[in-house]
Order: C-alpha cells, then sequence, then structure tokens
C-alpha cells in the first residue's frame, strides 16, 4: 500500500471485530512512527498500549462513569472552541449529522445520540488502545508534533491491513484512565487511539473534505502552471 492509499483508506472506524491485534504489527508500526516529524527531536509523545485485561477494566470504568451520566474531569485542554465561527461550525455539524442518519439516528433521538457517544469508551469494540500523553510542561508546538505522530502511526496501521479511530474522548475521563495506566503526575492525556480490524457489517458514513481551493492558496509560479504539468526549473 503507498502512501497515497493509507491516507485515502484512513478514516474514523467505530465499529470494529474482536479479532486480536498482532503484536508484531504493533511494534513495527511504533517503532517506524518514531521517525515522525518532531520539532528539536524532543519527541514530546509518552504511549501507553492497552489490550487484554488491563483494556477491560479502563473499558469497564470509563463506560460505568458514561452511563451514569458523569460530565468527566477538569479538561486539560479544550477540545473545540466554545463557538466556532463559520465555516468550521458547518464543518462540523454536517460531520455529525451524516454519522447519525448512517446510524440510523434521528436528530431529536437524544437518548441514541448518547449511546452512540458512549461507544467511546468502549473503543467501538476494538481489543486494542493506544494512549498517548504529554508533559504538562509543553507548549503549542509540541502538541502538533503529537498530531503528526499520531497521523504517522494511522497510516502505517493502514499497511497492516489495520483500521484505527482517534479519540480526544478518552481525555473526558483522564482521572479513570489515570487508574489503570498510572502515568507520572506531570503527564497529560491527549488523546486515545482504538485500534483493530474494521467490522464491514457496519454501517458508516464518509465525511467530506472541503474543496483544495477553500484551504489553500497557492502563491507564485514555481509550482507549474496546473495539475498535470511539470514545476518550473
Amino acid at each position: 500500500m503507498d502512501v497515497y492509499e493509507a491516507v485515502a483508506s484512513r478514516r474514523a472506524v467505530r465499529s470494529f471485530t474482536d479479532e486480536p491485534v498482532p503484536r508484531a504489527a504493533l511494534e513495527r508500526v511504533l517503532a517506524a512512527a518514531t521517525r515522525s516529524p518532531s520539532a528539536g527531536n524532543l519527541q514530546p509523545w509518552h504511549v501507553y498500549v492497552l489490550s487484554g485485561t488491563p483494556l477491560a477494566e479502563l473499558k469497564k470504568r470509563a463506560s460505568e462513569r458514561a452511563e451514569a451520566g458523569d460530565p468527566g474531569d477538569e479538561r486539560h485542554y479544550r477540545m473545540y472552541p466554545p463557538e466556532p465561527k463559520s465555516p468550521y461550525r458547518q464543518r462540523r455539524s454536517a460531520a455529525a449529522t451524516r454519522r447519525f442518519a448512517a446510524l440510523g439516528i434521528r436528530r431529536e433521538d437524544t437518548e441514541a445520540r448518547r449511546a452512540a457517544v458512549a461507544a467511546n469508551w468502549r473503543c467501538f469494540g476494538a481489543p486494542c488502545l493506544l494512549l498517548c500523553y504529554i508533559d504538562r510542561d509543553m507548549g503549542a508546538a509540541q502538541w502538533a508534533d503529537l498530531g503528526m505522530y499520531l497521523q504517522t502511526v494511522m497510516l502505517l496501521l493502514r499497511t497492516e491491513g489495520l483500521h484505527s479511530c482517534a479519540q480526544m474522548a478518552w481525555s473526558v475521563y483522564h482521572r479513570t484512565v489515570a487508574e489503570v495506566v498510572d502515568p507520572p503526575e506531570e503527564l497529560v492525556l491527549f488523546a486515545g487511539l482504538s485500534i483493530g480490524f474494521e467490522d464491514r457489517s457496519a454501517p458508516f458514513a464518509r465525511t467530506d473534505r472541503a474543496p483544495l481551493a477553500e484551504t489553500v492558496t497557492f502563491l507564485g509560479d514555481s509550482v507549474g502552471g496546473g495539475p498535470g504539468q511539470p514545476a518550473s526549473s
């Protein structure tokens, strides 16, 4: 699988089989992902990989909190702006609408929507969970490094025939996660990454992406005169 195919086939899978993830495949992926870009070579990611009994215990504890309507722990960071402006508000709303429609959940069915969100803390059935932490003293640039690291991991997983779902949702119950993984006090939980083999029988909606012209501006002529044309020498 080449890089373009890995990028095109990667998506947030929210239904996995219980087929175990090969340890050797995970080790290959995580060893290669250490080559991810990192400003000053700080490599600020701290990773825990859970499966088996520890993951089952974490799913149980987090799911119990979700089912009880627990709003979560104090936030270490803000997931989204409180009032996203256009076009971000529309993109987020459209993605949610497509996802719930694919699941057959009506907009007014708040109970079904809540249950769909709660599936986050069961890893959508995935048998493996990667948890990505960062030292609380790090700045915005190092948080950007985490995104590049996780993207590298997700693309490498595709080359192994595996899928994933990145989940900031795990940060909502970061104290419960800490009870299971016991990270050093100075670490902050950024996100989880559910990993496994896709359940192809489950419905899903692939979200659209903005047209290139909406997000990219070309300045100058050093990259050629148009699609398919060679760059200027």
